[in-house]
């Protein structure tokens, strides 16, 4: 599971992430299309097309031509973590959601 781009015809798919200790999810591009923001689980947590909660994510950015990822911060979430377009429109700051568990 990695992040992929492609043009709107569907023309052009260019892998962007080869990580092969994560599985990349839900990229969201910025704004100004200059960044892309997405939700990585560690790899054997989680299998293509699960969408399991409770576990330990990551939120990762990298530049939207590509290039090196980098962690933003690791937090206890789920699919929905980063699940829908949360950027700002100036393209400064995105949402996310976390959370822990009551005992």
């Amino acid at each position: 599971m990695q992040v992929w781009r492609m043009k709107a015809d569907g023309s052009e798919q260019t892998q962007m992430t080869f990580d092969e200790t994560r599985n990349s999810w839900f990229p969201h591009v910025s704004p100004n299309e200059k960044e892309v923001v997405y939700i990585a689980y560690k790899k054997g947590d989680v299998q293509p097309g699960d969408h399991p909660a409770n576990k330990n994510v990551e939120l990762l950015w990298m530049p939207a031509e590509g290039g090196e990822p980098k962690v933003i911060t690791s937090l206890f979430g789920r699919q929905g973590t980063l699940n829908v377009n949360s950027w700002a429109p100036d393209s400064k700051r995105f949402a996310f959601v976390s959370y822990r568990l009551e005992e």
